[in-house]
């Protein structure tokens, strides 16, 4: 099993700056990505930007220029730092774990709530 559990959530006022992390525990293997999704009220979860062991990153386009993701490999633990942030980016941050062997197995911890509101 695998565990994902997020901080670093809060009130921060627009263009203001917050860095999440979330530490992975459990059965993890190298080859696992990890990744950042937001939900807003309302609205579908969303895919912000995904890791590998390698280092290697992808983000979705929407997403490029403000937010940063990064990984502890030795500490099984990924970081998101945004930047220059807006009311819109106001969300339910969500830390996901996704493994493939021969299926696809998605993990994701509880969320971690930003506002961004003067």
């Amino acid at each position: 099993q695998v565990q994902l559990v997020e901080s670093g959530g809060g009130l921060v006022q627009p263009g203001g700056s917050l860095k999440l992390s979330c530490t992975a525990s459990g059965n993890i293997f190298r080859s696992d990505t990890m990744g950042w999704y937001r939900q807003a009220p309302g609205q579908q979860r969303e895919l912000i930007a995904t890791i590998e062991s390698s280092g290697y990153r992808e983000y979705a386009d929407s997403m490029k220029g403000r937010f940063t993701i990064s990984k502890d490999n030795a500490n099984n633990t990924v970081y998101l730092q945004m930047n220059s942030l807006r009311p819109e980016d106001t969300a339910v941050y969500y830390c996901n774990l996704r493994r493939l062997v021969f299926l696809t197995y998605d993990y994701w911890g509880q969320g971690t709530r930003v506002t961004v509101s003067s």
